[in-house]
């Protein structure tokens, strides 16, 4: 898999599989230029200080559009182009069943989750289309199981595994592929356990829990590897596919035990 540095976005890089994914990117050779864009400030600035000429970051709010179009210029303007595009962002939103949800629940949700990345891959596009780019997107096990209270976030997770499969047609020299990277050990799953056992069903919860309590949970640099170098590598045959992290056909992007 010889391959030249690229130039790569990675939204949500300040913690959990963003941050894994960031410091393959920083760490691995050959030298590829990264571009970190999340809300918190000082993880963003330690990776800057592994490699300050390979890495540049921004922080705002992904849900606001002028602050992706601001991410995706600064790729350009500081690097000359632009690779690889790693929508990791996202929020658990509201955990309540359907019939308790306010439509901002919906609306929050959605503007996090899925407007935020469908518009930062219409910004991306005309600079992906130059590189022959990739699209690697963050989804869930979510978006094809259903969990009590998890109606937004969910739907938000379909909806981006719809629009890895709309890119494959409509941009065929843009590989897309979305990454269900299981339970990670990350805030989420913490959030999960302390925060949303009421509005859960008890069997789901319990499926959380004990994949905690077994050590069974998947570590944020097992997942984030194989997103890392499906931006990197991934070739056009796995566009628009939702794909697990661990699926066989991925086999070559896994951390070796």
């Amino acid at each position: 898999m010889a391959v030249n540095g690229k130039v790569i976005l990675v939204t949500g890089a300040s913690r959990g599989v963003g941050l894994a994914i960031a410091r393959f990117l920083i760490n691995a050779p050959p030298q590829h230029k990264v571009i970190l864009a999340s809300r918190s400030a000082a993880p963003l600035e330690e990776l800057k200080s592994i490699a300050p000429d390979r890495v540049e970051y921004s922080v705002g709010d992904l849900s606001d559009p002028s602050f992706i179009k601001k991410a995706i210029d600064l790729a350009t303007s500081k690097f000359g182009r632009l690779d690889g595009l790693i929508l990791n962002h996202g929020t658990l939103g509201q955990v309540k069943r359907v019939a308790d949800l306010e439509f901002n629940d919906w609306v929050d949700c959605f503007k996090t989750n899925f407007f935020s990345c469908a518009y930062a891959v219409k910004i991306a596009i005309p600079e992906l289309r130059k590189t022959k780019g990739r699209i690697i997107m963050t989804s869930s096990g979510a978006a094809s199981n259903g969990y009590t209270g998890w109606g937004p976030y969910g739907s938000t997770k379909a909806a981006m595994n719809h629009l890895a499969m709309t890119l494959k047609v409509e941009e065929p020299d843009i590989t897309t592929v979305a990454i269900r990277p299981g339970m990670v050990d990350t805030d989420m799953q913490k959030q999960i356990r302390e925060e949303h056992a009421s509005n859960m069903n008890p069997e789901d919860m319990k499926k959380f829990t004990s994949a905690f309590e077994e050590g069974k949970l998947v570590k944020p640099e097992q997942c984030g590897h194989v997103i890392a170098k499906l931006a990197v590598h991934a070739p056009s045959d796995l566009s628009g596919q939702f794909l697990s992290w661990n699926d066989k056909a991925l086999e070559a992007y896994q951390l070796k035990q």
